[in-house]
């Protein structure tokens, strides 16, 4: 992630930049200094995905289009709602049809500033999430030749990716491109957001309020030890300890899924019989001190993406401080950085003020477009 000239805020927030290793109320060490917040820098583009007009429509028609999974039911669109902050509303996905899902469905504002994507990492573009969702067997469930195929059959499709793929038919690889180039779209815009425009020099953007929650959490609240740089997130991986959804006890779908997941990832048989929870970074990396560690989400357009953490455990803002305050939960793995910290109930406030300066004045929503039809092989 490229780093915003230091110019840009201190200019603005001199004395409220605290630095990193202030959780608690210790000192911080220079060499630590995380990245500091500011507006986000220009979306990032993969030269072998190069943005168009052209391009970027073609993906917005893909991504509400539900013909992309296994019975044609279920787009992008579909856990990625615009109306519910680009995230489906639930605590955890609904998943494919007959089946359910195991994560929060996290929203896809700002992801194209991620360099890991999915709550533990699993890939590392836009391209790849789009691919890896639209095939995963409690997403999309889609098969490759078949959702290529249905492209086929849609003249309105094969005309659009000849002209901007410059191939006779819809290819697959050619999907995700398009998708994700509509996706490098749906990003903040530093005059929507209010702390954007105060970094970037307009004093009356945040009020009091705002503006004493930004010390919190550069300072006595310790947020910014993970939650740094124009991103508002480290990209890194973090147990919390956060709590148990009932759901999965509840729910003997979700229980199938779970096992699925510890199966399909290879987790040994012993852990297999006895785990009752998501164990994130732990089915890529296979240790035990990864178990229950996440991707540091963005703190980027709070106000509309909830419910919070990987598996929607709150569903509003005051709990995921109230969370955090009493020191995170009781997880043995749990993060060292989390402590109980004495925050006032005013203090609660200016912090809850100052994340909600992070999202943007409006909703970002895209309408659903009218989608091209089948027609006839003549």
């Amino acid at each position: 992630m490229r780093r915003i000239p230091g110019a840009i805020l201190i200019g603005v927030v001199a004395g409220l930049l605290l630095g990193a290793g202030l959780l608690a109320g210790t000192a911080p060490a220079q060499s630590q200094k995380p990245p500091a917040l500011g507006p986000l820098p220009p979306v990032p583009v993969p030269r072998d995905n190069p943005m168009s007009p052209a391009k970027v429509e073609l993906g917005r028609l893909l991504f509400f289009d539900p013909r992309l999974s296994g019975d044609a039911s279920t787009s992008c669109a579909s856990c990625h709602n615009p109306e519910a902050g680009w995230g489906d509303g639930s605590d955890v996905s609904r998943g494919y049809p007959g089946t359910q899902h195991w994560r929060n469905s996290q929203t896809v504002l700002n992801a194209a500033h991620y360099t890991k994507l999915f709550w533990a990492g699993e890939v590392t573009s836009l391209e790849g999430q789009a691919e890896a969702a639209a095939t995963g067997n409690v997403a999309g469930n889609g098969d490759p030749i078949m959702m290529e195929e249905r492209l086929r059959q849609i003249p309105e499709y094969v005309r659009r990716f000849k002209a901007v793929f410059g191939t006779d038919r819809p290819l697959i690889g050619d999907v995700w491109k398009a998708i994700s180039a509509f996706e490098r779209t749906l990003v903040s815009t530093p005059d929507q957001v209010a702390f954007d425009r105060f970094a970037k020099g307009d004093a009356r953007a945040l009020g009091e309020e705002a503006r004493r929650g930004l010390a919190l959490f550069q300072g006595k609240a310790g947020c910014v030890q993970c939650h740094s740089g124009p991103l508002a997130s480290d990209e890194n991986y973090h147990n919390l300890g956060v709590p148990k959804n009932p759901a999965f006890e509840e729910d003997p779908l979700r229980q199938i899924t779970l096992r699925f997941q510890h199966y399909s990832r290879g987790v040994p048989e012993p852990l297999y019989r006895t785990a009752d929870r998501d164990l994130g970074l732990y089915y890529t990396t296979k240790r035990d001190e990864d178990k229950g560690k996440f991707r540091t989400p963005t703190l980027r357009e709070l106000k509309y993406t909830a419910p919070y953490m990987h598996n929607g455990a709150f569903f509003t803002l005051e709990e995921v401080i109230d969370f955090y305050v009493q020191g995170g939960g009781q997880d043995p793995g749990k993060s060292p950085l989390l402590r109980p910290l004495r925050l006032s109930a005013q203090e609660k406030k200016d912090l809850l003020a100052f994340l909600l300066s992070l999202s943007s004045d409006k909703p970002i929503v895209v309408p659903p477009p009218a989608l091209p039809e089948y027609a006839a092989i003549k």
